[in-house]
């Protein structure tokens, strides 16, 4: 069995700075044990001097040195990544991609064969270690692989696993979610503000409403409709407020949004339907 420490991070962007800094917070890795890989000289050295990790322009010596690969680059760069470090990953590896899209099928097809792969939908809250992260399991991918993962995911948030067809339903709910919830903010902003509030005032008040409300639907377990008739009180302001989101068709439009959203992500995705394999 292959030690599972050494872990590089293919693509040096800010979900892979996230990551790397949740993991030397947490004590989940040391700095000796992680590798970061960038396209620019500065990033690498901008990362190198931040986190005291060791950083390459080289995508090869990373997958040399590493046993846990972890592919951060943009979904149209993954064919080009692969092929860099094709010769230098066998089945002792584990092979974890982030690509947005692409499935495990696609990345299996470029690689050696056996090589586990396990593929992660996650979202941006990891720069705040409160991520949502989704893991599937390629054809080669065992429990063991599974729990390294999951591991590594569970610093910066959240891990869920489930089957690879459900990941485009992912992308659309809390892949694309705190697109939606930034949007919802946003509006309750200018509305703040359209009643005479202050920008400054208008933004703690409904970054601290979101907060809490989101707490209490975690804390509580309660269900969203039992939350939100603790606060719609007969004849009152919320009712009222409620009956106007309800003949803007507000639930429709989230329904609508997020199907297209899922719709969209099929069919950007690459790799084929798993029903091939």
């Amino acid at each position: 069995m292959s030690d599972d420490r050494r872990v590089a991070f293919l693509g040096g962007g800010k979900m892979a700075e996230a990551l790397i800094s949740g993991l030397i917070r947490s004590g989940g890795r040391s700095v000796e044990e992680l590798m970061v890989t960038c396209r620019r000289e500065e990033r690498a050295r901008e990362l190198a001097g931040k986190y005291g990790i060791a950083a390459t322009l080289d995508n090869a010596e990373a997958a040399r040195w590493a046993n846990v690969l972890v592919l951060m680059a943009k979904p149209q760069d993954i064919e080009v990544l692969l092929s860099q470090i094709r010769e230098h990953v066998t089945p002792e590896d584990l092979v974890v991609s982030f690509a947005a899209g692409i499935r495990t099928s696609f990345v299996e097809k470029h690689l050696p064969d056996e090589v586990p792969v396990v593929r992660v939908m996650s979202n941006v809250p990891v720069m705040v270690d409160e991520a949502m992260s989704v893991i599937a399991a390629g054809r080669a991918a065992t429990e063991r692989h599974l729990a390294i993962t999951e591991e590594l995911l569970g610093y910066v948030g959240r891990v869920l696993r489930l089957k690879e067809t459900h990941l485009d339903a992912v992308t659309a709910t809390s892949g694309s979610g705190p697109a939606y919830f930034f949007l919802l903010a946003e509006a309750m902003i200018e509305a703040c503000i359209l009643l005479g509030l202050s920008r400054d005032v208008a933004t703690d008040l409904i970054v601290q409403t979101m907060l809490g409300s989101a707490k209490m639907l975690r804390d509580t377990g309660k269900h969203p409709v039992e939350l939100r008739e603790m606060v719609t009180s007969p004849g009152g302001t919320t009712i009222e407020a409620i009956r106007h989101l309800e003949e803007a068709g507000v639930r429709a439009a989230f329904l609508n949004a997020i199907d297209a959203a899922r719709r969209r992500s099929e069919e950007l995705a690459q790799g084929g339907d798993e029903s091939e394999d």
